[in-house]
C-alpha cells in the first residue's frame, strides 16, 4: 500500500477519493502532510471521505503521528495519520435501576 501525499495545492476531492478508495480496498491508509497548508488539505479530505465511506456503511478514525521523513538530502517533519477501521466501543450498561433514591438518609 503507497502513502498517499499531500500537498497545499492537492484537491480534497480527489484526496478524499482516493482515501475511501484505498480504505475499500486495503482496509487501511496513510495520508502524508508537510506543513500547514498540506495538513488543514489532508483533513477537509479526511472528513469529506468519512462522508463517503459513512453513505457505504464504513465508519473510520484517524490516529496522527509524527513522522520524519528525507527530501533532497534534509529530513523534514510531517504528519502522517493512519486511518482504519472503526471499531464499534463494546457494549456497557447505561445504568443501574435501584429502589432507593442516592445518599438517601433513614431513621434509626
Amino acid at each position: 500500500m503507497e502513502m498517499i501525499k499531500v500537498s497545499a495545492n492537492s484537491r480534497t476531492s480527489a484526496v478524499a477519493g482516493a482515501i475511501a478508495g484505498v480504505i475499500r480496498e486495503h482496509k487501511r491508509a496513510d495520508v502524508q502532510a508537510i506543513g500547514a497548508g498540506a495538513v488543514n488539505q489532508a483533513v477537509k479530505a479526511l472528513v469529506l471521505a468519512t462522508g463517503y465511506l459513512r453513505n457505504d456503511g464504513i465508519e473510520i478514525c484517524c490516529v496522527p503521528e509524527f513522522v520524519d521523513v528525507e527530501i533532497d538530502d534534509k529530513v523534514r517533519t510531517a504528519i502522517k495519520m493512519v486511518v482504519e477501521l472503526r471499531t464499534p466501543a463494546s457494549s456497557t450498561p447505561t445504568s443501574t435501576t435501584s429502589t432507593a433514591p442516592e445518599n438517601s438518609l433513614t431513621d434509626a
